[in-house]
């Protein structure tokens, strides 16, 4: 795991400095601080950070081929590059190594852009051929590991990270004001647009070639929704998956450094656990986070009991309200586009725990988007049943819900009742949406009369409309997956992951969204994903005799941050003041009564947490990286 960086001049006459290069990669020194390398030669420079993982004394980057025509920068694991490896030794190949940086060389020897099609794991990286006078950029097919760039009539610089093409002096820090509500609405941002004008992220599964100045980006990897026949059979499919996932977590093992499990007390994180400790002979570190404050709920108890059951070295910690606050700003840093997503400071503290103790850390992180384990699928596949019954949904509307009551709690399915009437693509935007409708989102009340005078609705949900066009076809569940595996997953769940753990020096590992885990799910019928009120059924059945009993049937309730509360109590003035004062105002997105009006209706009762924490983190990131501004909270 490392971080990278690079740029390519047009203009075949010119040179690239070695300085320049070098502050790239020091901006993202958090990413590797065990090794640092360069590659410049004429108008293309790539830089390198390494985290030491894999061949751990001759791993050095940028490495290239025999001759020294083809060089990269790599960020990530390929987890089948042993057999690679052997593959490419057949074909008369020479290495000198035993990284999978360089399988991955002479793969691109072998076959061009096409090498991506052979890849297992997750990665980002670059390759300058200097035959072909070429660059080549990759990101893997979920979108694990990130990778931005910028592009320009003049130039193409890219990063694993934004503050290192930053670190230009030739690139303006400009925000793009047409893209705040896109924030705004989703609570994080989907597509390929940054908040920074200019900059952009290549898309999972998508490759970018640069030659003469000509780029192309280009798609090598989609998830489809093929239903195999194959998977009819419950029995034989919970012996298949569980097959495919002791294979996957066999190779997520792979390290020459200590390897251990985050643990949230769940079934995804206690069942990669279970197959873990049967992948070695050494005791494996285990880690949890709790919160200090009345009416918490606390994963510890259920993490210890999982780390009990499999005998691990455990390890949890305590946050409290002040954590949260002195954390912020750099959070705002780390995470570099403003992304509602509290839990992700719970990540923070508990990798910075973990790397006391290992160098990797597998997460469950990635079961509920390919087996559906959310609530929200399970009611939205409910709700869209009942709107095509007709009569039966009028006689549950004339009833008071008592159907749904009977089904569900009410007050868990009663914020989709106004969607009754609703087309389906209308209001599923994103889990994360709450949904909002097409007319606006919650905050959309607040923007001051110039403001939404200029925010274009349309441009701001385009990224999720595109992909609707793709599921027209699929049925309602399925359509979610698909959809929240293109912009939830990676714009949001995987951008904290990685920013998280890479800023503590720590390499997290997702086994379940290896692409063949994610192909073996897209494939199930959906009967085998939600069967009758309960959400990852087929997962939850192969796993079932590997995870006790009191974690397999309680409630899912994640990293539960307490942020609510905080934001209500602890942290209320710290808020108020932040978001009422006069930089804040005078950037005229929002009028100052409204404002008020939010954060008095959040202290008496109203929950706009949510709203008010994405308010927080937009300000913070101009102060921050607009600005150039140290925030103290």
């Amino acid at each position: 795991m490392c971080g990278i960086c690079g740029k390519l001049v047009f203009d075949h006459q010119a040179t690239i400095s070695p300085t320049l290069v070098k502050a790239m990669a020091d901006s993202i020194r958090h990413r590797g601080p065990d090794d640092e390398g360069y590659y410049v030669s004429g108008p293309v420079g790539l830089g390198f950070r390494r985290l030491s993982i894999i061949d751990l004394q001759s791993g050095h980057q940028p490495l290239s081929n025999e001759d020294g025509s083809i060089w990269i920068v790599f960020n990530g694991e390929i987890y089948n590059y042993q057999a690679l490896r052997v593959f490419l030794l057949d074909k008369g190949h020479v290495f000198k190594t035993r990284t999978d940086t360089e399988v991955i060389v002479h793969l691109y020897e072998e076959m061009g852009p096409a090498c991506l099609e052979k890849l297992r794991g997750m990665f980002s990286f670059a390759i300058w051929d200097g035959r072909n006078k070429t660059l080549f950029l990759a990101r893997d097919r979920v979108g694990i590991k990130p990778l931005y760039y910028r592009l320009t009539d003049k130039s193409l610089a890219f990063a694993s990270e934004i503050k290192a093409i930053l670190a230009d002096p030739t690139v303006d820090r400009q925000i793009d004001a047409d893209l705040i509500d896109r924030f705004l609405t989703f609570m994080y941002m989907p597509g390929e647009e940054t908040l920074f004008k200019g900059i952009r992220k290549l898309p999972p599964g998508h490759y970018l070639l640069v030659k003469d100045g000509v780029s192309v980006v280009r798609q090598y990897w989609d998830l489809e929704f093929a239903e195999s026949t194959r998977h009819e059979s419950s029995r034989q499919t919970e012996v298949d998956l569980l097959n495919l996932l002791s294979e996957t977590v066999d190779l997520h093992m792979i390290a020459d450094v200590p390897v251990g499990v985050l643990l949230s007390g769940g079934v995804d994180s206690t069942g990669i656990l279970s197959l873990a400790v049967n992948q070695t002979s050494k005791k494996i570190s285990t880690f949890t986070v709790g919160f200090a404050g009345d009416a918490i709920v606390d994963e510890r108890p259920y993490a210890k009991l999982a780390a009990e059951r499999f005998g691990t070295e455990h390890y949890e910690m305590t946050i409290m309200a002040r954590d949260f606050a002195t954390f912020l700003p750099k959070y705002i840093w780390h995470m570099e586009e403003p992304v509602c997503e509290p839990p992700a400071i719970a990540l923070y503290y508990v990798s910075k725990l973990a790397r006391e103790h290992v160098t990797v850390l597998l997460s469950g992180e990635g079961g509920d988007e390919a087996f559906a384990g959310y609530s929200n699928y399970r009611n939205l596949v409910w709700l869209e049943r009942m709107k095509r019954g007709g009569s039966l949904l009028n006689n549950v509307l004339a009833g008071g819900m008592s159907l749904a009551s009977s089904l569900f709690d009410l007050s868990r399915v009663s914020k989709y009742v106004p969607l009754m009437t609703d087309r389906f693509p209308d209001y599923y935007y994103s889990r994360t949406s709450n949904p909002y409708r097409t007319t606006g989102n919650r905050l959309g009340s607040i923007y001051s009369p110039n403001f939404l005078r200029a925010v274009d609705r349309e441009h701001s949900v385009e990224p999720v409309r595109t992909l609707q066009s793709r599921v027209r076809d699929l049925n309602t569940l399925n359509a979610m997956l698909y959809i929240d595996t293109k912009t939830w997953l990676p714009d949001d769940l995987l951008i904290k992951a990685d920013k998280m753990t890479m800023a503590n020096s720590i390499e997290l590992r997702v086994p379940l969204l290896d692409h063949r885990v994610l192909e073996f799910a897209a494939s199930l019928l959906p009967g085998l994903k939600l069967k009758g009120t309960d959400t990852k059924y087929i997962l939850k059945k192969a796993l079932s005799k590997n995870i006790p009993a009191e974690i397999r049937k309680r409630k899912k309730t994640g990293f539960p941050v307490p942020y609510e509360s905080w934001l209500r109590k602890d942290l209320k003035a710290v808020v108020w003041d932040v978001l009422t004062d006069s930089k804040t105002m005078s950037r005229g997105y929002f009028r100052k009564d409204a404002v008020e009006g939010l954060l008095r209706a959040n202290s008496n009762g109203s929950n706009y947490s949510k709203e008010i924490f994405s308010l927080l983190s937009l300000e913070l990131w101009q102060r921050t990286f607009l600005e150039n501004e140290q925030v103290v909270l």
